[in-house]
């Protein structure tokens, strides 16, 4: 595989520009975070579920979905400011956006 670059075409590479390359990594971190910490929380409502149908249901687990929960807080409330942060600052939209 060779990697020739066609005229008029735009590369691959990220140019750095203020740290946007960085900012944009961290981003894409963040989203795919997100992504399976509501795969955690998903799992943990159906664990939770399951175990307090038992005939003796243990009560602590009824708060196991509070970590991921807590954590989807925090990571959604990111993503939800992430696009007027950068509106505000004049900056280019986010990755997918349109």
């Amino acid at each position: 595989m060779t990697s020739e670059v066609t005229p008029g075409r735009a590369t691959a590479r990220p140019v750095p520009l203020l740290g946007w390359e960085v900012s944009m990594r961290w981003n894409n971190w963040i989203r795919q975070i997100h992504r399976w910490l509501a795969i955690a929380f998903t799992v943990t409502v159906i664990v939770t579920f399951v175990a307090l149908g038992q005939d003796n249901p243990v009560e602590w687990v009824a708060y196991l979905p509070l970590l991921p929960l807590a954590l989807l807080l925090f990571t959604g409330l990111y993503l939800f400011v992430l696009p007027y942060v950068v509106k505000r600052r004049g900056g280019r939209a986010t990755a997918g956006a349109s």
